[in-house]
């Protein structure tokens, strides 16, 4: 009877998981196809403690794109509680703070995406366009470089450079990469 009982427990949690991965599969293809109010729907209706770290930063992706930043600050935050080293929730908090003119706070934020995932060129970007905003040009520079060891094929990594190098006077190297932005730019058209 004990085995019928334990088989029983693991088939109906093995169900359970599996109802939840094909309801956050489908959670993700509506999001893709850009069906918001379905996919938001959806998040919703998940109770709050079986909700994944991505599931909150779905609502928040959901909510930022409404203008709703403090909310979707909040269901960052959220999915960074659920998992702290989930560097999407980290970077896409430190979006909201840029949004919001709070360099300082978008540093602290990417700088926790790039802890967790330092393969992540975007995160040194905008680390470096933080630092930018926050006048620290020289930190910006060395974020740059990093972003472009991972990528050097963004046009973008190249003219924020190239614009760094500008700030700091330092014309020849602000034109090299100013020419390999543009180098860029071609070759995409």
């Amino acid at each position: 009877m004990k085995k019928i009982l334990a088989i029983l427990t693991i088939f109906i949690l093995s169900t359970g998981i599996c109802f939840a991965d094909e309801l956050n599969d489908k959670i993700n293809i509506l999001y893709a196809e850009n069906n918001i109010k379905e996919a938001f729907t959806l998040l919703l209706s998940i109770p709050e403690e079986e909700r994944s770290a991505q599931n909150w930063l779905l609502m928040g992706n959901i909510l930022q794109d409404e203008g709703k930043n403090d909310d979707a600050a909040f269901m960052y935050n959220r999915a960074i509680s659920i998992d702290e080293k989930y560097y999407k929730a980290y970077y896409n908090l430190g979006n909201i703070y840029m949004l919001q003119d709070k360099p300082n706070m978008a540093i602290q934020a990417y700088k926790k995406a790039v802890k967790y995932n330092p393969e992540f060129a975007y995160g040194y970007y905008n680390l470096g366009c933080a630092y930018l905003k926050a006048g620290k040009v020289k930190s910006a520079k060395w974020e740059f470089y990093k972003a472009l060891d991972l990528n050097n094929q963004v046009a973008d990594f190249h003219y924020n450079l190239a614009y760094t190098f500008k700030q700091l006077n330092k014309e020849k190297q602000a034109k090299q990469y100013l020419d390999n932005y543009n180098k860029i730019i071609e070759r995409g058209q």
